[in-house]
């Protein structure tokens, strides 16, 4: 059955229980009162920095948007993209287009103008939603989506003014009818579009059906056995597979989440605390945050009653074992486990280490649940035990293909089996390890950085000849992007001045680290990354401290 059924089941068995709680604290800093002075109910009365939403009113709300997408002619089949920070609202409105029969499409929300251009085009988007974050971005790009016929502007906060060139979502979509559209859904029918992307750093437009929305949440439930006492606490973007996929536990439990909006480490643990959290997945940053903070003692336990989490998770990059270790002798009693997938694998745990497996940190475990391993050889033979090879894995959950683009899926998906792009090994137990990436893209904090489009950038600086980023290791973020540059004869350059030139950047694309040295590249012409990062993982650099 579709996933949205699990929702019309909850709210026919859980209507007054509360589904969705978001949590603001950087609204709650501007209240007098604090976290531990309010008391543990549903209904706040403190100024909007802690939001609930029922069963039945998440329902209902997704309902809502479906009828509205369908009074405004929108057809089935048609795309319908998401712009918004994380907000109770996000759910609501992605199950409300997946119940209109349309394509749900979740954007990134870091992308920039152009980047939003490129994916409403690549994915064929014929309705936007999004928030008052973006409508700077939305605006400067107005007059290039004629395809996109609709718009719509959801404010996250009162006094939040529509723009002219959208409609208002919160004055239309509560005067629609809460009754279920007359649309029925099929497992096998087109559900959603994630975006992904190569070390081109063009993204790829990711297709799933609506059974593999059913089979990450069964997925997941069999790997962290969510019931319906449990509560779990999602900090990453909804946008991304892993953090609402995850979820996907919860709503086949009936169990109620926190939307935390927000990664200081007080404000996860006074949110796990005070909301009573059994279940945290976190990003490998986050972790170490957390850990930092309380040996430094800006953050006391002591303060918090959490006995009641039961469970640490990390997924989207490799997990030091050190930060494992260190977690355990803090928190002895908690439950850990990796998680290892890819968009195109519908995210949580196509690999999972497991929870009874914690003597094999360092892996990212075996196949899991309803899923199959190998690691294969370039020609796509399995490689023997303990030989390094391409990690790739089967099952309910494989993409469909990469949408309008046959060259790319057939390059990845060999029958029933997705080439990961991972290189890995697995030991003598059975257990996998990652050993290297096949591609280019940088991992940092749980976010892709693709070389190439710094490095286009990059070459917009006149003093610039050439330049080459790679990934190197950081003990807090996974990797971090250094940028070797080398200068025209004749010029002089500092990496301050490099620096001011990236201020035009994303935050989160501008490399921490300036190498300033030559770039060597093959007789082809390619650069030799490889020979890059045997250079300078070890070795001393001039680096540019960023603040995050």
């Amino acid at each position: 059955m579709p996933i949205t059924e699990y929702l019309v089941r909850n709210a026919a068995l859980y209507g007054d229980e509360v589904s969705l709680i978001e949590i603001n604290p950087e609204l709650r800093e501007k209240s007098e009162s604090s976290w531990r002075e309010l008391s543990l109910v549903e209904t706040d009365p403190h100024a909007g920095y802690r939001k609930t939403m029922t069963w039945r009113a998440f329902d209902e709300k997704a309902n809502q948007f479906a009828n509205l997408l369908l009074t405004r002619g929108v057809r089935r089949g048609e795309k319908v993209a998401i712009l918004l920070m994380n907000c109770i609202e996000w759910l609501p409105i992605y199950f409300g287009a997946l119940k209109a029969g349309v394509i749900v499409v979740p954007l990134n929300f870091r992308y920039s103008s152009e980047e939003i251009l490129y994916c409403l085009g690549l994915a064929d988007v014929s309705v936007l939603l999004f928030g008052p974050e973006f409508v700077e971005r939305v605006a400067a790009i107005r007059d290039k989506i004629p395809a996109v016929r609709l718009r719509f502007f959801h404010a996250s906060h009162d006094g939040e003014i529509c723009p002219d060139f959208a409609e208002d979502y919160d004055i239309l979509a509560p005067a629609c009818s809460t009754v279920p559209p007359d649309i029925v859904l099929k497992d096998e029918e087109d559900a959603a579009i994630y975006f992904s992307s190569g070390t081109t750093g063009f993204p790829k437009a990711i297709l799933h059906p609506h059974a593999s929305l059913v089979s990450a949440c069964v997925t997941e439930q069999a790997h962290h056995g969510q019931t319906r006492d449990d509560i779990f606490l999602c900090i990453p973007p909804l946008y991304h597979t892993g953090a609402k996929m995850h979820w996907f536990g919860s709503l086949l439990a009936g169990s109620r989440a926190v939307l935390l909006r927000g990664i200081r480490p007080e404000w996860i643990v006074e949110t796990a605390a005070r909301e009573r959290v059994t279940i945290v997945w976190l990003l490998v940053p986050w972790a170490q945050d957390i850990l930092v903070a309380i040996d430094s003692g800006a953050v006391k336990l002591s303060d918090y009653d959490l006995t009641r989490w039961r469970l640490m998770h990390i997924g989207a990059q490799p997990v030091p074992p050190s930060l494992v270790k260190h977690w355990k002798e803090i928190f002895p009693a908690h439950g850990y486990d990796t998680n290892y997938g890819l968009s195109e694998s519908t995210g949580p745990g196509s690999v999972h280490l497991g929870v009874e497996n914690i003597h094999k940190v360092g892996a990212i475990g075996k196949a899991g649940h309803g899923w199959r391993t190998k690691i294969v050889d370039e020609n796509g033979a399995p490689v023997k035990p303990g030989d390094v090879g391409e990690l790739a894995v089967a099952g309910p959950g494989v993409m469909r293909c990469y949408y309008k683009d046959p060259e790319a899926t057939a390059a990845v998906l060999k029958g029933e089996w997705l080439h990961t792009g991972d290189m890995a090994r697995e030991d003598e137990d059975g257990f996998i390890f990652l050993v290297d990436r096949k591609k280019d893209v940088i991992i940092t904090g749980g976010e892709n950085l693709y070389p190439v489009q710094i490095e286009d950038f990059l070459h917009g600086f006149e003093k610039i000849k050439d330049v080459a980023v790679i990934g190197l290791a950081d003990h807090r973020l996974g990797e971090i992007a250094a940028a070797i540059i080398e200068i025209k004869p004749g010029m002089t350059c500092t990496e301050e001045e490099v620096m001011a030139f990236c201020a035009e950047l994303p935050r989160y694309k501008r490399p921490r680290r300036i190498i300033f040295a030559p770039v060597p590249r093959n007789p082809t012409g390619k650069i030799e990354k490889p020979k890059l990062r045997r250079m300078y993982a070890g070795g001393s650099v001039v680096e540019a401290q960023i603040t995050q």
